[in-house]
């Protein structure tokens, strides 16, 4: 994608730690009974990465933030429904094709145990990332060295320093 110098790139994504409930229920649930677990949601960006994929990408004054969204489900069948709808269940090459019954039974008793709420729904948690980038450009404004506003937080220390050694003296502090 290209943007034009001085553009804005603005975008939002599913990411972070989003559907770690199911991930953990799938995981505890295969290894109990099949002896090993494979993914069987999607990866998702971490936070951190895609701050660095912006810089790498050309972006400055980067802005990256996340919103934790959660949805309640009556079941593990209804929320891994809702991931095959929006075309979230996992694209890996390396996983196995399909769950056993009775695996996907013992993950919704791990899911309900571990992560169940008191009316007998289950949370299920998105992290939205939502992303913003500058192209550079010679208009833009930028940090200077010597920056004023520095300067101001020393001075600001210096005063603060001098008020304690003072409140120290007469027994204030």
């Amino acid at each position: 994608m290209m943007t034009l110098p001085d553009g804005v790139f603005i975008g939002a994504m599913v990411g972070g730690e989003t559907l770690y409930e199911l991930r953990c229920a799938l995981q505890l649930a295969e290894t109990e009974r099949e002896g090993g677990f494979s993914p069987h949601i999607s990866p998702y960006t971490a936070v951190t990465d895609l701050g660095n994929l912006l810089g790498q990408a050309g972006f400055t004054m980067l802005t990256v933030d996340i919103d934790e969204v959660q949805v309640h489900y009556p079941g593990i069948i209804e929320v891994m429904t809702d991931l095959q709808g929006m075309g979230e269940s996992n694209c890996a090459w390396n996983r196995r094709p399909l769950l056993h019954r009775d695996t996907v039974l013992a993950a919704a008793a791990v899911y309900k145990e571990m992560y169940g709420d008191e009316d007998g729904s289950i949370p299920a948690t998105f992290d939205i990332l939502y992303m913003i980038g500058w192209k550079p450009h010679e208009s833009q404004v930028r940090c200077s060295h010597s920056a004023p506003s520095l300067s101001l937080v020393n001075k600001s220390n210096e005063v603060m320093g001098r008020r304690k050694m003072m409140f120290q003296r007469t027994g204030f502090m």
